[in-house]
């Protein structure tokens, strides 16, 4: 595999810019932890269903310590309909326990934390990078 130059990077994202002037996430959030729950809840999900869900989600759950402290099967109802809920509620609720234990409710900015919380592999850290911090450490 051949790694491509500085000078063929640019002009590859000049002509992806050319392509696809209107990319950008669909994904709906005010905050980077809720942009990671968003992640979480995408996978095999479509970002109109995950919009559907995050909306109540986030006016019922005002900060992380409220999903942190919210029981489980809550969580779950509150988003059966992404599918995988049993899995996505446990990563959400330990995601954001982390958060606030580990990174004092501050988002890391580093693919190396990111990684570290439940449900969160590289692509999802690289979505959070990219969109709440700007950050390009891999394609998402």
């Amino acid at each position: 595999m051949k790694l491509l130059s500085a000078n063929e990077i640019e002009t590859l994202m000049e002509k992806l810019d050319l392509m696809y002037p209107q990319a950008g996430c669909e994904l709906e959030y005010s905050e980077p932890w809720q942009m990671l729950i968003a992640v979480i809840l995408s996978a095999q999900c479509t970002d109109k269903r995950v919009n559907m869900i995050t909306r109540e989600m986030f006016r019922k759950y005002k900060s992380p310590e409220d999903i942190d402290s919210a029981p489980i099967e809550e969580i779950e109802n509150e988003i059966r309909s992404a599918g995988f809920y049993r899995n996505k509620a446990k990563s959400i609720k330990g995601s954001m326990h982390m958060l606030i234990n580990e990174f004092g409710g501050r988002m890391p900015e580093t693919m190396s934390e990111m990684i570290k919380f439940p449900g969160a592999a590289r692509k999802t850290a690289n979505v959070v990078l990219g969109e709440c911090f700007g950050k390009a450490e891999g394609i998402a």
